[in-house]
């Protein structure tokens, strides 16, 4: 059912690491059919945006598409930010530099750190249990042993995109594109603050089928920063936008009620 004029909430949506905009396209029509206002962006380097890898130096240039989009809009004007995957990192960032503009923030089988640690020990933690077997034919590129970009491989992509149709995974082999982990700017201290990002509500979506950051591994980030709720997703993939979008769609209306 639409919503009325008054309740519409403006929904920004950001992707994970190799992926773009495009990958959230099935949530943006049916969010859109309801009647919100819904904008998916591309960050550094990524979907249709015009830089390359190399020229995205450091996580403030990969995310400032983002705060650039955010910094247009009304001064008023309030958003609930999702972040999907390694897209918890950048809508993290964002909430702490406009925490004022963000009311609700969504993290969808993502990264979610805390105020008192670096964000990339969470990343750490899940490279930790990385083994040739997990990441298949992905290209990684290393300095000093700590991996510093990734292309994802097509037996990769099978099993990230598997709960799927196979038409969207051909799509996402088309659109992919080399991502950088930044791994360096997010092991700063003091990136975020209580009073700023600890200060906005935060919602987890654990996808229990996911086969790239398991359910394990999702609970060690509620448990390492633990949200205002967590709702769990029965059989949904990693790419739970693609495999489960209506059911995504539906549970982001529900909790935009619960948060006004």
């Amino acid at each position: 059912m639409p919503c009325s004029a008054d309740s519409r909430k403006h929904l920004v949506l950001v992707h994970g690491i190799c992926h773009g905009a495009w990958c959230w396209y099935k949530v943006v029509s049916h969010l859109r059919s309801a009647g919100h206002r819904v904008t998916a962006v591309d960050l550094g380097g990524s979907g249709v945006h015009p830089s390359q890898l190399q020229d995205i130096p450091t996580f403030s240039d990969y995310i400032q598409p983002l705060i650039q989009f955010l910094e247009s809009l009304s001064p008023d004007e309030k958003v609930v930010l999702v972040g999907h995957s390694y897209g918890g990192l950048a809508i993290s960032l964002a909430m702490e530099k406009l925490s004022h503009m963000v009311s609700l923030a969504v993290f969808i089988t993502a990264y979610m750190p805390n105020c008192r640690d670096p964000p990339a020990l969470q990343m750490k933690e899940y490279f930790k249990n990385l083994t040739p077997e997990t990441y298949l034919d992905c290209r990684f590129t290393f300095n000093n042993g700590s991996p510093i970009s990734a292309e994802l491989g097509d037996r990769y992509m099978a099993i990230m995109y598997r709960r799927c149709q196979p038409e969207d995974l051909a799509l996402a082999t088309m659109l992919v594109r080399a991502g950088g982990f930044f791994l360096e700017d997010m092991n700063k201290e003091s990136l975020l603050s209580q009073n700023k990002y600890g200060s906005i509500r935060r919602v987890y979506v654990v996808c229990e089928g996911d086969e790239v950051m398991n359910e394990e591994f999702q609970r060690f980030i509620v448990n390492d920063s633990p949200p205002d709720e967590v709702k769990s997703v029965p059989g949904a993939g990693h790419m739970i936008m693609l495999s489960k979008s209506k059911d995504l769609s539906l549970y982001l209306q529900e909790i935009m009620d619960r948060y006004p």
